[in-house]
């Protein structure tokens, strides 16, 4: 498996990305390629992606970062692992992956979300080290 950072967006990276995203979360609308690049040339967004033996792309991870009065603070969001890839290590080695460049970027910790229906992501998650917090998590929708 090679983990790339994408700097460019191509029509085959983008691709990939609309093929993934619907297996993180279905019913979510498809971003546009504008909104993907939006990302790729944002200074506090780091989208890595990871290619199979076949040069296929299977996985995709976002990290955010941004800095506040008490620190760097980064986050991992939206990793999702081709369908038919799980249950292969892909998870485990692009999340080590993100840790490791995460404390590259001078960060003092790392945390993410992953919701309780995802039962091997988080035991996953849990024994690469991270603690599950006690803290209460709000949304706010705005109606369209």
């Amino acid at each position: 498996m090679n983990i790339i950072e994408v700097t460019e967006l191509d029509d085959s990276i983008y691709k990939a990305l609309i093929m993934l995203i619907p297996q993180l979360s279905p019913g979510s609308m498809i971003p546009s390629k504008e909104e993907i690049n939006e990302i790729v040339k944002s200074e506090n967004c780091y989208l890595f992606v990871a290619k199979n033996t076949s040069d296929k792309i299977i996985t995709s991870l976002t990290l955010v970062k941004y800095r506040i009065p008490t620190g760097l603070k980064v986050w991992i969001e939206d990793v999702v692992v081709d369908e038919t890839e799980r249950g292969k290590g892909i998870g485990k080695l692009l999340t080590l992956f993100a840790i490791n460049f995460a404390k590259k970027l001078g960060a003092k910790s790392l945390e993410l979300t992953s919701n309780p229906s995802r039962i091997a992501a988080n035991q996953l998650y849990q024994k690469l080290g991270f603690v599950k917090r006690e803290t209460n998590v709000y949304r706010l929708y705005f109606n369209d």
